[in-house]
């Protein structure tokens, strides 16, 4: 069961002409005009047209296709990954894992940079992509850092690094928990490090912890609704996503950032869609509401890149739920959003370089 495969991504015609009969036959709702009530109905007609009649999905493939790709089976599931090696045999070996809505396209444009210092290993999440639905219930942040420990060790990696965005940003560091002695640092772009509940925390708050929290409260009271849903009844919204492109697109689009470029929006939506996993990756949230969460800190050296625009990470909650944090920061200026792998790629890598330098000096 240890077998690595190599991996090609080729989806059949058939699904790319099913896919275009069904955006030929959208129902675009209506809406109330001036009235935020979620994604407007012009963002999704704009979406559903350009997958129509100007995306292309070969391009994506080729793209995908130029790097290495392999599959093994790990745990039960199948798990995709990416395995991009350096011309620096002493290289560090990195993983990079990547969240909802999201997929292994958020790293693509940061595999040039980070290969020339990297042995990169980007797998898409059980239940995400190329990596197909999960078979059974369990898949939480720590399974999944556990797959990723077997990962790395059957590629060979005795030590190494791990960074992520959204979803990959709470696995890393579970990773770094579950691995330490392998894991010699973690780089995220988020801290979800959230209030426990004692009065005593928000006691002597910067102002800016305290604009981070009135941020915090504001995403959940007014954006907070795919969390609930998902961590929920992630089956209920499955039949819809599954059946519907324009339905899934405009579902992902309300967490992906308004002044992203449509072609990556798309990119991400057609993976779900030819993958058959619109659904599956749901049920991340569903099982990690359910999981039992760690109540040690992480004890791994930790760096945080965050961006304006994003969701804004709290120092003093990060510092009761990671004992070893060695940079904190927001990427300079025009870094913004959640997706800076993609948009501000030169600015997160290079974080991401000499963050991992430094651990080595």
């Amino acid at each position: 069961m240890s077998t690595i495969t190599p991996f090609r991504v080729a989806v059949p015609q058939a699904d790319l002409d099913d896919l275009q009969a069904r955006l030929a036959l959208t129902r675009f709702t209506d809406e109330i005009p001036g009235a935020e009530q979620g994604v407007a109905v012009e963002r999704v007609r704009r979406l559903v047209t350009r997958w129509r009649d100007g995306f292309d999905w070969r391009a994506v493939e080729a793209r995908l296709n130029a790097h290495p790709q392999f599959t093994t089976e790990i745990d039960g599931q199948r798990i995709h990954f990416l395995h991009i090696r350096s011309a620096n045999p002493d290289a560090l070996p990195l993983l990079l894992t990547h969240g909802w809505p999201g997929s292994v396209m958020e790293y693509l444009d940061a595999i040039e940079p980070l290969s020339r210092h990297f042995h990169l290993v980007i797998p898409s999440l059980p239940g995400y992509g190329f990596s197909g639905p999960t078979k059974e219930l369990g898949w939480s942040n720590q399974r999944i850092a556990a797959a990723w420990a077997e990962l790395m060790s059957r590629l060979g990696y005795e030590r190494y690094g791990a960074a992520g965005n959204d979803a990959g940003s709470m696995i890393s560091p579970e990773l770094g928990r579950l691995a330490p002695s392998q894991v010699v640092g973690v780089h995220v772009t988020q801290v979800f490090s959230f209030p426990s509940g004692d009065p005593a925390e928000f006691a002597g708050l910067s102002e800016e912890d305290q604009a981070g929290l009135a941020v915090l409260d504001w995403f959940w009271k007014e954006k907070g609704a795919f969390n609930v849903l998902q961590s929920q009844q992630p089956q209920t919204l499955a039949h819809a996503l599954a059946d519907s492109p324009a339905g899934l697109v405009g579902w992902l689009a309300q967490l992906f950032d308004e002044d992203l470029d449509d072609e990556f929006v798309l990119a991400n939506a057609a993976v779900y869609w030819f993958t058959g996993t619109a659904g599956s990756a749901l049920r991340l949230y569903w099982e990690n509401a359910r999981a039992e969460q760690p109540k040690e800190p992480t004890t791994v050296p930790l760096a945080l890149a965050m961006a304006e625009g994003d969701f804004k990470s709290i120092r003093r909650f990060a510092d009761r739920d990671h004992a070893a944090i060695v940079s904190w920061k927001t990427l300079p200026a025009p870094a913004h959003g959640h997706y800076t792998a993609h948009t501000a790629t030169k600015a997160l890598t290079d974080d991401i370089i000499a963050f991992f330098t430094a651990l080595s000096d």
